[in-house]
């Protein structure tokens, strides 16, 4: 979960006011989450954490782009990365999560580490399907995907016995 000291803000020492920080995360920075879809990439995020006394709102501009296997043919593919999101923490007893954007940090330990929020953010945005745009996958692997499937739709028509009671509905929809 983010091993790395500089995606840790200690809050506890900042100003009140607006802070702005950048982070530019690439392969080491996926390398350190596990475990992790993402392989690389090169994502910016721009940080803005405006603090008013005990409470903080911090606000996440991600662009790039990340690097992740094709759901089709498994080769590499790049995805852009453009999306915005606001976390807000404040100081209470003890470390909790109370909803999807509010996090209460102890305060007398006063810091953060950001890594598995700026990661989270990230891996919302890769889509349920993700493959390269058509004609762009691996040649080889669609023509091993289509002819497997081909045999496999073949067999199961063939090979499989049917259930009786589906031969009386298909009997039905062809007297229609």
């Amino acid at each position: 979960m983010g091993k790395s000291d500089k995606y840790t803000i200690s809050l506890k020492s900042l100003n009140e006011g607006t802070h702005t920080y950048t982070y530019t995360l690439g392969a080491d920075f996926f390398g350190e989450i596990e475990p992790s879809e993402i392989e690389k990439g090169e994502v910016n995020v721009h940080l803005t954490l405006k603090r008013t006394g005990n409470t903080f709102e911090l606000h996440f501009g991600i662009k790039g782009y990340i690097v992740i296997p094709c759901d089709r043919c498994l080769d590499d593919m790049e995805l852009p990365v453009d999306t915005e999101d606001t976390l807000y923490v404040k100081f209470g007893e003890a470390y909790s999560e109370e909803s999807d954007n509010l996090i209460v940090v102890p305060e007398n330990e006063g810091s953060i580490n950001l890594a598995w929020y700026m990661y989270e953010c990230i891996a919302l945005t890769i889509p349920l399907m993700h493959t390269h745009p058509e004609g762009m996958c691996n040649s080889e692997m669609e023509s091993l995907l289509k002819a497997h499937s081909a045999a496999a739709a073949e067999r199961s028509d063939d090979d499989e016995p049917t259930d009786p009671r589906w031969n009386a509905l298909k009997a039905l929809k062809e007297n229609k």
